[in-house]
């Protein structure tokens, strides 16, 4: 504002300067200072509709953001639920408000820059909202999700208006495209041109995304329908400066193939390109397929004669005095290894107890790394957890209490209990919780021996994904809230029970809670005394 009517000053100063010489004493003079006069006010009024323009692009943004902080507000978590929703929070505030910013700045707010300034250091970055669009992927690839099913919020038993543009769509494929994960970038690609092609108004052009779409196509091995993208692509813009040369390059790739393999050319397929139609390529893990087979409710090898060796009874904790007048009810969840769950474990209140300490603290989840027993970070599990000391409240000494009671072990050489919080996409792949002959030092800091069990505490119901998987032997434990779940990962022999391998599947919908106590081998020897053979 102060710049244009600096210059507006300006030029009106200038044009008073000169009436103070001959100007006035000629009328042709004058009528220039109509003209320029005119001039001005259309100036002047393209100014006025540019800020106009621009005070109604930011009256349409504050619209659309009041409407969804209204929704967002009224229960966090919930919305938060939806991995979309989660998705578009990490892209609009590290992208969209950035746009916003620029806008703004085109004419300095000093009060709204100022505020934002001050927050900005709280937003999100674009390491954030990659791995966001990442955890859609992953939660594609878990449950078997096409990308119009994210698209148009058709997730599983999810009625939602949660939805990703064409532009959103676009960023997703260059998200998986700049990380040569060219895989996930065909499907979304794809799904942005179908969108596009459908209607949809979009901020990319088509070429853009049959540029990319195109490129994604053949690093994937499929040449054919790489020329026919590419042709697309010439058609809609001729004078693109790659499509031309990559024709040409693909042509001769194929012709060459063909004629290697003494082969005649046969046209790409007509079919759109989907989930399925090309293999997704193998990773680190060796039993990725059974173990999201689980996750989605597939696989399962509970038969009918195992589930006739589940029981459910009260539980006493071998005659544990806070414990005799009110039992614990336990389920059996599987016979071999025993994994039983037990019910009314934490009450509601206590729950939200210890969630309200958590959050403060929440981190990153980290694991123990084999060698050095050092925390630290890492790509195969995606959590934030805090650590809570018995002697921070009476709630967390009184589960502690509890889960020794019911257990029978001593939770004086324990861990602490770690809380944990799943977001969008959060996972924890098959690992063991126990330490392994070859990294002797995992737990060799805490001098308390390797962990013999794990009790975990469901904190929450989830809508939809976030099983407890165990790949080796095919179970799936859903999780309830308020109940626990726990398992010995040692024989009594102190040898490793290689069987309790399990995971924390991605949350397809929802907002995962648990915490946990890991209980350690020493001063369970009487507790638990060593067996007669190496696997008792």
């Amino acid at each position: 504002m102060r710049n244009h009517a600096f210059c507006i000053s300006w030029v009106l100063l200038c044009c008073c300067w000169s009436t103070h010489g001959e100007i006035f004493t000629s009328i042709g003079q004058m009528t220039d200072l109509i003209h320029t006069e005119k001039e001005l006010v259309q100036s002047l009024r393209e100014y006025i509709k540019a800020e106009e323009s621009k005070l109604t692009a930011v009256k349409s943004w504050a619209s659309k953001l009041d409407a969804l902080t209204r929704l967002a507000t009224s229960d966090p978590e919930g919305y938060l639920a939806h991995p979309v929703n989660a998705y578009k929070l990490m892209k609009r505030l590290n992208t969209e408000w950035s746009e916003l910013e620029s806008l703004v700045l085109q004419n300095p707010s000093d009060g709204f820059i100022g505020n934002i300034s001050v927050h900005r250091q709280y937003f999100p970055d674009a390491e954030d909202e990659t791995g966001a669009a990442k955890a859609l992927m992953r939660l594609q690839d878990t449950y078997q999700l096409d990308s119009e099913a994210f698209s148009k919020g058709k997730l599983p038993g999810v009625h939602s208006n949660a939805v990703l543009t064409v532009d959103d769509c676009f960023d997703m494929g260059k998200t998986a495209y700049n990380d040569a994960d060219y895989y996930h970038a065909v499907l979304w690609f794809q799904q942005a041109l179908k969108q596009l092609d459908d209607g949809e108004e979009a901020v990319v052009t088509k070429a853009e995304i049959l540029d990319y779409l195109s490129y994604s196509v053949y690093q994937m091995g499929d040449i054919p329908r790489a020329i026919e993208l590419t042709r697309r692509l010439v058609a809609v813009d001729p004078s693109h400066e790659r499509a031309g040369g990559n024709l040409r390059y693909f042509e001769r790739l194929l012709s060459k193939q063909l004629n290697e393999m003494n082969q005649a050319y046969q046209p790409a397929s007509e079919e759109p390109i989907q989930l399925g139609t090309y293999t997704r390529p193998k990773d680190h893990l060796p039993e990725r397929e059974s173990y999201e087979a689980l996750c989605r409710g597939e696989g399962l090898q509970m038969t009918e004669a195992r589930r006739s060796r589940l029981f459910c009874r009260y539980q006493d904790g071998r005659g544990s005095p806070r414990l005799l007048l009110k039992p614990m009810k336990e389920e059996d969840e599987w016979d071999s290894p025993h994994i039983v769950r037990y019910l009314e474990m934490l009450s509601d209140e206590e729950i939200e107890k210890i969630k309200e300490l958590a959050k403060p603290r929440l981190a990153r989840a980290t694991v123990r790394d084999p060698k050095t027993g050092v925390l630290t970070t890492a790509n195969y599990r995606v959590s934030k957890s805090a650590w809570l000391e018995a002697e921070e409240d009476p709630v967390i000494e009184r589960v502690n209490q509890r889960i020794e009671d019911i257990t029978g072990l001593t939770v004086q050489t324990a861990e602490l209990l770690q809380v944990a919080n799943y977001g969008v996409g959060g996972q924890y792949e098959p690992h063991f919780d126990f330490s392994r002959k070859e990294e002797p030092d995992a737990f060799k800091r805490l001098g308390t021996g390797n962990r013999l069990a794990t009790f975990l505490n469901y904190m929450s119901d989830v809508e939809a994904g976030g099983a407890t998987v165990f790949p080796d032997f095919g179970a799936a434990i859903w999780p309830r809230k308020g109940t626990s779940v726990f398992w010995y990962n040692l024989f009594r022999s102190g040898e490793g029970d290689y069987r309790t391998r399990h995971a924390a599947c991605p949350v397809l919908v929802g907002s995962k809670w648990v915490s946990n106590k890991w209980i350690h081998e020493r001063g369970q020897e009487f507790r638990r005394p060593c067996g007669l053979t190496e696997v008792d």
